[in-house]
């Protein structure tokens, strides 16, 4: 009688799991979606996994991916915490709970995403006090950028950001500017460094 080949997801490593990203909204899922089918990232891209930035919201589902033994790589705006003290202190006790995890990254950024997409162009430290700022100055290098389906859905606007020597440039001058006292910051670099290693 052949044996069954039992596979326990405790001991796997989860450093070779495909990971599971986590995101804020369906700005974080069209982006990594685009991703994966431009470059054939490996990774796992769940609609329900995205669409609140409540950190509450986002360390259930980091639970979630854990319980199923797999990798998770959050995606979110840390925007809210220049006017929410409430989830300020959230955002840090995740960074406490999670932030030397193996088998979990955060990658926030302040005031969100189009800070990253900003970096691929140019490098800049200004403080962005709010996403909508950060938006606008991205305009004027993504074209009719705009956070709808309709905008999103298409890949042109990522097509702009994944030349090779812009994506490392972003991945630079975010290292760079790193995380100092009111000035924007994004760790995204950190998931495409990630991705781009499997």
């Amino acid at each position: 009688m052949a044996r069954k080949n039992v596979r326990n997801t405790n001991t796997k490593n989860t450093l070779e799991a495909i990971p599971t990203i986590i995101g804020a909204g369906i700005t974080e899922q069209y982006y990594f979606e685009h991703l994966k089918n431009l470059f054939g990232y490996r990774l796992k891209i769940r609609p329900r996994f995205f669409g609140n930035e409540n950190i509450y919201y986002i360390e259930q589902r980091i639970r979630q991916v854990l319980d199923e033994g797999g990798r998770a790589i959050c995606i979110f705006d840390a925007d809210v915490t220049n006017w929410d003290a409430a989830e300020k202190k959230k955002l840090e006790e995740l960074k406490r709970k999670y932030g030397n995890k193996p088998d979990v990254l955060i990658c926030d950024s302040l005031p969100s995403i189009e800070y990253w997409f900003l970096l691929h162009f140019r490098k800049t430290a200004k403080f962005f006090t709010t996403s909508k700022e950060a938006e606008r100055e991205l305009s004027n290098y993504i074209r009719n950028y705009e956070k709808n389906e309709r905008f999103l859905s298409k890949p042109d606007w990522v097509i702009q950001m994944t030349d090779y020597e812009k994506q490392n440039d972003a991945v630079t001058r975010a290292k760079e500017i790193g995380m100092q006292e009111n000035q924007s910051y994004t760790n995204v670099y950190k998931a495409i460094e990630e991705l781009k290693s499997k």
